[in-house]
């Protein structure tokens, strides 16, 4: 099994079909013990599916943003936690390359060592700061010694922490305006894993606190400045609604299995012809296929567009991830209706879908920015 080996995304949404089946069935018991799905991030290590994103060029398969989603959804279906968590690595690889913001020498290496089997993800929460795209200055601080670059801080909601080969941290600039992004491999001396991660939604995606003291790395290693944080469109931080769909689908499909199946004395058959149960099943299809025609038409938008064209996409891309989400949190919610009191028992895999799928309201972008960027938006395109 390789995804590497498939040339097409039917042939590759087959594969991990397979493989979320696989993370289904490991899902209670990452959740119950607040452990991480090993075992899932290496199958998909294994298969080749960490290096999808890398640039063809550089010896990936360079998949487009809609197929990414396509397949983040899927292993959401099986694990959302370990669909967030590896998430973050397919999209921060894609949106590299499309930035074209690194020194490429850089990049390249980057990607050799993706290949290889390593992952990354960005450390850019601070206990004090909260969501980065809130524009928060970073506590954490680099100085400049000689050719080194010493930094210093903590970071929070390191997601993927356990298995991550390197960290981009942003930090401060000593006595400057200026922010910069640091790539800091694993090994560096004076890295911590403090594991704090104790939230009830996700609870296996070993979120834990990077703690940063005096680690010094190369200057090649300052791989971005800003004197500002600025808002650029990211169409690959459409894996986060695309992973609370693939949740949505889930508890979708369970609730019709239990309905298919559950048989109380009271009535002839099975639940499923009731028109109350019906009545919620095509509910729960309704707000599917709009989550699904919008986060998909997005997404095919993103990829048939030039780079002048995305940057107008913020707004669309925000109101993307609010729909998604959102929808995706009222499916669950019917799916837990439908099967009643049974779905809150711990042994029943809804109370999970329900605990995770409220974690996409605390994603980025807030629902809250994306409404207000609209408004200002239709102001403009109104005077």
């Amino acid at each position: 099994m390789n995804f590497l080996e498939n040339e097409t995304m039917e042939e590759r949404l087959a594969l991990m079909k397979t493989l979320s089946k696989q993370f289904l069935m490991r899902a209670h018991q990452v959740d119950i013990e607040g452990g991480f799905p090993f075992a899932n991030i290496q199958d998909l290590r294994q298969a080749g599916y960490t290096s999808l994103t890398v640039p063809v060029e550089y010896g990936g398969k360079g998949i487009t943003l809609y197929e990414l989603i396509r397949l983040q959804e899927q292993i959401a279906e099986g694990d959302g936690a370990t669909a967030l968590s590896i998430g973050w690595h397919m999209g921060i690889m894609m949106n590299i390359y499309e930035k074209k913001s690194w020194n490429l020498s850089i990049y390249k290496f980057l990607c050799e060592k993706v290949k290889g089997g390593a992952l990354i993800n960005s450390a850019q929460t601070e206990p004090r700061t909260g969501s980065p795209t809130r524009g928060g200055r970073p506590e954490t601080t680099a100085q400049l010694i000689g050719q080194n670059w010493v930094v210093n801080g903590r970071k929070t909601f390191t997601t993927m922490a356990p298995v991550l080969d390197y960290f981009i941290v942003n930090a401060s600039i000593n006595e400057s305006n200026e922010i910069a992004n640091f790539l800091i491999p694993r090994e560096t001396i004076g890295i911590e894993i403090e594991e704090t991660w104790d939230s009830i939604s996700l609870r296996g995606t070993g979120s834990h606190d990077l703690i940063l003291n005096n680690v010094m790395i190369p200057d090649k290693y300052r791989v971005e400045m800003f004197n500002q944080q600025s808002k650029k469109a990211n169409g690959w931080l459409l894996h986060i609604p695309a992973c609370y769909l693939g949740i949505a689908k889930a508890a979708q499909r369970y609730a019709i299995q239990f309905a298919k199946e559950y048989s109380p004395n009271s009535i002839e058959g099975t639940i499923i012809d009731l028109p109350n149960v019906k009545q919620k099943i095509g509910e729960m299809e309704l707000k599917l296929m709009q989550a699904e025609y919008f986060l998909y038409g997005v997404a095919k938008q993103w990829d048939s567009s030039n780079d002048e064209q995305r940057e107008k996409m913020i707004p669309a891309l925000g109101a993307a991830k609010l729909t998604t989400t959102n929808l995706a949190i009222t499916v669950v919610d019917l799916a837990m209706r439908l099967v009643g009191a049974k779905s809150l028992s711990i042994q029943n895999p809804l109370q999970r879908y329900y605990r995770d799928v409220r974690a996409g309201l605390h994603n980025p972008p807030m629902d809250d920015m994306t409404i207000q960027l609209l408004a200002k938006e239709s102001i403009l395109h109104h005077d």
